[in-house]
């Protein structure tokens, strides 16, 4: 059995419908219901989960970290990344923009800038992601997300003061 090999991917939907999407499923008090009802049920939460990565697998290239940082990167999935960073390009992205890993692809911090920004977004990756914690793998990040459990996975920095703020709570 042979290492999982990462290769960046190239999101199958535009990123104006994801963010189109992502509104629809945006938290609130009917999503945070359901998310409790469903992850009170074992099978249901696993069924729930299934349908979640498969969803996110084929649009996204989701990895499904349980922490999802698509809304912020252009719905350009980061852990993608062969090197599954989070808060941009590694310092080995050619000129023409392809992988330092892997040159037949390119880089999935290119995609994501090029996503956000055409999507009027790209303030976004200003952002800074928290690590990812591992003991999310395979969680449910919608249910995470309705739950508020990733609340403040996404910090801003202002130039005057030096402490993280949580995005969006300036």
């Amino acid at each position: 059995m042979g290492v999982e090999r990462i290769r960046p991917f190239r999101p199958r939907i535009p990123a104006f419908l994801a963010y189109a999407l992502h509104a629809l499923l945006a938290e609130n008090a009917f999503y945070r219901r359901l998310a409790a009802y469903v992850e009170r049920r074992p099978v249901l939460y696993r069924w729930f989960t299934a349908g979640e990565r498969v969803t996110k697998e084929r649009l996204f290239g989701c990895r499904m970290c349980g922490q999802c940082a698509l809304p912020t990167t252009g719905y350009a999935c980061p852990m993608t990344c062969p090197k599954q960073l989070r808060n941009g390009p590694c310092g080995g992205v050619s000129p023409d923009g392809s992988c330092e890993v892997d040159r037949t692809q390119q880089c999935v911090w290119v995609t994501a800038w090029t996503r956000a920004k055409d999507a009027g977004r790209d303030a976004d990756l200003d952002l800074l992601q928290r690590p990812v914690d591992n003991r999310q793998w395979t969680r449910s990040s919608w249910i995470n997300y309705w739950q508020g459990r990733d609340e403040g996975l996404a910090v801003a920095y202002d130039d005057d003061d030096p402490h993280p703020a949580l995005a969006g709570r300036r």
